[in-house]
């Protein structure tokens, strides 16, 4: 079962929904996993202390500052003990204190605090859902990463019909069941994937170099979305600036040679996403000394680097399950890239328009266009490169999964 021995912390917001919670802790009871809650100040308008802790079984957790945890940090063990964070409900006044970063309680410093996944279930009246900065902070908490569970469309405690209302507790159990399902899959099947990331050097004397402005992170984020999913995943990235953490297994690497050697040492794999931005030509040999000025430009004779997108799209004996290919163009975007994806024989195109401005290489943003082998596209307007590879992962999941159902 997907809930069966998860540990799940519940954030009970300041709402009339709150006394739904009380049916959401049975319910995660009865799949078998464990409920911790944090309620809020407001969230004990609605509920209280003692109907929680008579549910769950657990002591509630209220106060940042609460004298019975001298030498314990809450906010940090309550986020690491936990697989997954949610808040419900989640009201506007919530969901605005957490897209400035707030963290002035224990639920908002908590969830700061988390590396784990956060499910915002939201309900308020339709106008103020549907009101500009309530939708301008469901935007920035998307590009955070967050995942919203809802509203839905229905009748409101105040008499009024629209989209606001919150999901149900079994609306909601079925959402995490299904989450937890497919990570669970994922990682009993221990499937893999390589990623590739960032730009490469190809040295033209000891202190010259051809490259390109890719930082890496698009693909470092997308990397850490497949090992949130339950895949294990391998992350070769040429140099960048980023600061790994130990979620990953990152291998590094400064040439397109030595990035298509280290691609070949880690077959085989069941995924591959080949995002590095590595440079198409190399210099035929490489000066032991500086060149001095005086050297003429035609003199530096340039050569191919290995290909290895269609490395992996044209070798049987070594192609993913799934190939994901990159297109970073500046023109005819989706027939270039998907002429891209047919010589490459790759299943999925993410393309991307580097000549726009504040999008693509070197920034937090993205903006890109996912191309199937059918030929469907999904524009992704401009977000984070975080919330982009959200996305792209959820599609290499189902992607994967079809394939798979097929093969069986």
């Amino acid at each position: 079962m997907g809930l069966k021995n998860k540990k799940i912390l519940l954030i009970i917001g300041g709402g009339i929904s709150a006394y739904k919670s009380l049916d959401l802790i049975r319910l995660l009871q009865r799949k078998g996993s464990s409920v911790k809650v944090i309620l809020t100040k407001s969230g004990k308008k609605f509920v209280t202390s003692l109907s929680i802790s008579s549910l769950s079984k657990n002591r509630v957790f209220e106060d940042i500052f609460d004298e019975k945890n001298k030498g314990k940090m809450d906010h940090i063990s309550l986020s690491r003990w936990a697989d997954a964070i949610l808040v419900l409900p989640a009201t506007a006044n919530f969901m605005s204190k957490l897209s400035r970063g707030s963290a002035d309680d224990l639920a908002t410093t908590v969830i700061l605090a988390a590396n784990k996944e956060i499910f915002l279930i939201p309900a308020m009246n339709v106008r103020m859902w549907l009101h500009k900065a309530t939708q301008k902070n469901f935007n920035t908490l998307v590009n955070y990463g967050y995942k919203f569970i809802g509203p839905v469309d229905g009748e409101m405690a105040c008499g009024e019909y629209g989209k606001g209302k919150m999901s149900s507790p079994r609306q909601v159990l079925s959402y995490l069941e299904k989450f937890f399902k497919e990570k669970n899959y994922l990682k009993k099947k221990n499937i893999s994937a390589i990623v590739t990331t960032g730009p490469t050097r190809e040295y033209i004397d000891p202190v010259r170099f051809i490259s390109n402005e890719s930082s890496g992170k698009q693909g470092y984020e997308i990397a850490l979305e497949l090992s949130r999913l339950g895949i294990k995943t391998t992350l070769i990235s040429g140099p960048t600036n980023i600061n790994y953490n130990n979620e990953i297994k990152v291998k590094k690497v400064t040439s397109g040679k030595e990035m298509f050697d280290a691609v070949k040492r880690t077959l085989p794999t069941d995924i591959a996403v080949c995002s590095a931005a590595v440079s198409d030509f190399k210099p035929l040999t490489r000066k032991k000394q500086k060149i001095k000025k005086k050297l003429k430009l035609e003199e530096i004779k340039l050569e191919h680097n290995p290909d290895i997108l269609e490395f992996l799209g044209k070798n049987n004996r070594y192609k993913p399950k799934l190939l994901v290919g990159f297109s970073a163009e500046t023109e005819n975007i989706i027939n270039n890239s998907m002429e891209k994806m047919q010589n490459k024989l790759c299943d999925i195109m993410v393309a991307n328009d580097v000549s726009k401005k504040g999008v693509g290489f070197n920034t937090d943003f993205n903006e890109v266009i996912i191309i199937d082998k059918k030929g469907n596209t999904e524009k992704v307007k401009k977000s984070s490169k975080r919330f982009i590879a959200s996305i792209v992962a959820r599609k290499i999941m189902n992607s994967f999964l079809d394939i798979k159902k097929n093969l069986n």
